[in-house]
């Protein structure tokens, strides 16, 4: 047999060379004792290999294998083809996979050219598709290309592994093309479970609608949808295609047989979309459903992530308890998880406590705390979470850097947003992206250099976003320039013509100016473009139910009691100094009719709520689905003040921390 004159592989931890599969002798394969392999290799031998079986040899490869160990599975097929040459046919595919475990390019190579000179490859399917398996694992997708390419027909097994491949080195336009030339070549019934999942797998990473659809139609004709794993993979699929997919991903959920995992999607699914009720919704049903269904840590930082969405601290503290009480208070995804929700519920003090539980904190443990403290205001709060960072030997990255620029823009810490936009890349290496672009434009118009920030994204290596234009625009309206709101507001109309919050913004900032002729034309524009602004509103959390006013609401139980606490609070503001702030009143009319106007927004009548219903005391949490408005943000002021309450308000932009008479964001939002 050729393989008889062919050495054993070289040891796979030596350095992958970049050139392509060895042909000559003088590029011999070397030798990997047997007695240099683990003590755990050599039991092996002694209790279970029979030297004379080539069978024998190809388990106790795998078996090594399995066992985590691919560099002892490597040195046990160099012994095989010592002892007995005969072993190469079985032990060749598992020899491949424990070149592709250890990512030896070297072996695998060497592996290659065993399989051509024998006569293997491509002739043997089953040492084909483990040799594609290796070069993609090794991410080498082009020569596992060439690989295939030498196959003369490739069977669906091989195909599949090749699909597999690009996947697993995020080509997934090519993985997709794969899978439909298979089906296109009248293999359609030959589609197993391995390679629905790989289809699914890639449809969720492309932005192309109707795919996951398509396949959903195959899985069926072929009778896969009652494969529990197939279709938890599908409802994945869905799910990454956001909400557009939504009523088709809850349909598969209803009628398919679920298990933790179907669960958690779903769960997951509504919370990354924003539907924090259908989730809450969702998880109670999952409590209640028997049948040894659990939840776990995935299903925790799934709902978690709901109620931080909702700004629930109520129902975020319940699901907490629950953490502590399953002993998941120290993982590190659940405990970043607490963390996420209580930071966005306004509690930073309480996450702050959280991330201490915390055993292993990975990046997105300490970045989620840096963020915490950032977006309520407490700059230097994250900065010295960022140096504890550093001095637990853990590497800030790409995104910790985008929280920590984040908290110098929300604290104001211009000197220091400054600093470290220039150290990320001089000292760690790390390219500033868009959002670090955003970041820095934010922090630069909040400290009024328009120039500069203008300055910045025209020196953009990337292409700016609308976040980084809105950012300008936002400056804009505080300092009051219209010249650059207009050229920011440009660029936004051309990167997302329908965002209704770029026309408003732009309208407010001529309606401070008096400049009405173009608050006019706005309102002109959004009406031909169809434009529908989305309704405003505001919510709090008591006693365990959440309660949402719009503005001029007359819908609550308790609306007249509302509203007439609302103007003793109004009046007793007024008396200490609040002047309503009309200018931003888009209406012709007349004083009067724009104080009236501004007097039922839906912030102040939130608060006012949460004032009349809650323990004297406490702290008001509200949620506003848009940009709070300036005339709410100073009134807000004013009745934390009167009212001796702490008054929180999360809006679209930031937190504003209201207490004795002054916000956080210290007027810039």
């Amino acid at each position: 047999m050729a393989a008889a004159r062919v050495q054993p592989p070289l040891n796979p931890r030596a350095a992958s060379p970049s050139t392509a599969v060895p042909t000559s002798n003088t590029q011999s394969l070397q030798s990997t004792p047997l007695h240099t392999s683990t003590p755990s290799v050599r039991a092996l031998f002694l209790r279970a290999v029979d030297p004379s079986r080539p069978a024998s040899w190809s388990a106790a490869v795998a078996d090594l294998l399995a066992s985590g160990d691919a560099v002892a599975a490597l040195a046990t097929f160099a012994a095989a083809l010592r002892a007995n040459p005969a072993a190469l046919l079985p032990a060749l595919p598992p020899a491949f996979r424990a070149a592709a475990a250890a990512t030896s390019l070297v072996a695998g190579r060497q592996l290659h050219l065993l399989a051509l000179r024998s006569g293997l490859f491509p002739s043997d399917p089953f040492s084909a598709s483990a040799l594609l398996h290796m070069y993609h694992h090794c991410c080498r997708p082009l020569d596992a290309r060439k690989a295939f390419d030498e196959i003369p027909s490739p069977n669906p097994v091989i195909i599949t592994a090749m699909c597999s491949g690009y996947l697993r080195n995020n080509l997934v336009y090519p993985s997709l093309a794969l899978f439909r030339d298979l089906l296109t070549s009248g293999s359609a019934m030959a589609v197993d479970e391995a390679a629905a999942l790989v289809a699914f797998s890639s449809s969720a990473r492309v932005p192309v609608r109707g795919i996951t659809a398509s396949l959903h139609a195959l899985i069926v004709k072929i009778g896969l949808d009652v494969d529990a794993g197939v279709v938890n993979t599908m409802l994945d699929a869905y799910a990454k295609g956001g909400g557009r997919d939504l009523p088709a991903a809850r349909k598969v959920f209803d009628t398919m047989e679920k298990d933790v995992v179907s669960w958690n999607t779903m769960i997951a699914l509504y919370a990354q979309n924003g539907l924090s009720a259908e989730a809450l919704e969702l998880y109670c049903k999952m409590l209640n459903v028997g049948g040894g269904i659990r939840y776990n840590a995935v299903t925790f930082s799934a709902v978690l992530l709901a109620c931080a969405h909702a700004g629930t601290i109520q129902t975020g503290k319940r699901v907490h308890n629950q953490v502590v009480r399953m002993g998941l208070e120290e993982n590190t995804y659940v405990g970043t998880s607490v963390v996420d929700m209580y930071s966005k519920c306004g509690r930073v003090e309480m996450a702050r406590k959280a991330f201490g539980k915390i055993k292993e904190k990975n990046v997105l443990s300490w970045s989620a705390m840096i963020t915490g403290y950032g977006m309520h205001g407490h700059g230097q709060d994250a900065l010295e979470v960022f140096n504890e960072m550093c001095r637990s030997g853990q590497n800030p990255n790409y995104i910790t850097f985008i929280s920590v620029l984040a908290a110098c823009s929300h604290a104001g810490l211009l000197d220091m947003g400054r600093y470290w936009y220039k150290t990320m890349k001089n000292k760690f290496g790390v390219e500033p992206g868009v959002e670090h672009y955003g970041c820095m434009v934010d922090l630069l118009g909040r400290a009024g250099c328009l120039d500069e920030a203008y300055g910045l994204i025209k020196e953009m290596k990337v292409k700016p976003d609308a976040a980084i234009w809105g950012a300008l625009l936002s400056a804009c309206r505080v300092h009051k320039n219209v010249e650059l709101a207009e050229i920011s507001a440009k660029r936004l109309f051309e990167l997302d013509a329908t965002n209704s919050g770029y026309y408003v913004l732009l309208s407010n900032i001529y309606a401070e100016a008096g400049m009405w002729k173009d608050v006019e034309r706005m309102r002109v524009l959004v009406k031909t473009r169809g434009i529908e602004k989305p309704p405003g509103y505001s919510s709090v959390e008591l006693k365990g139910k959440t309660h949402v006013f719009y503005v001029g609401d007359t819908s609550h139980p308790q609306h007249k009691e509302i509203y007439s606490y609302l103007g003793k609070l109004l009046d007793i503001a007024q008396k200490a100094g609040y002047v309503p702030n009309t200018g931003s009143v888009h209406h012709d009319l007349d004083e009067e009719e724009k104080e009236s106007a501004l007097r039922i927004h839906s912030e102040k009548l939130a608060v006012a709520f949460a004032l009349m219903n809650s323990i004297p005391g406490s702290v008001i949490h509200v949620i506003k689905n848009l940009r709070v408005c300036t005339d709410c943000h100073a009134v807000i002021k004013f009745i934390s003040k009167s009212a001796e309450r702490e008054i929180i308000v999360r809006d679209l932009q930031r937190f504003h921390h209201f207490k004795d008479g002054s916000c956080s964001c210290g007027d810039y939002w």
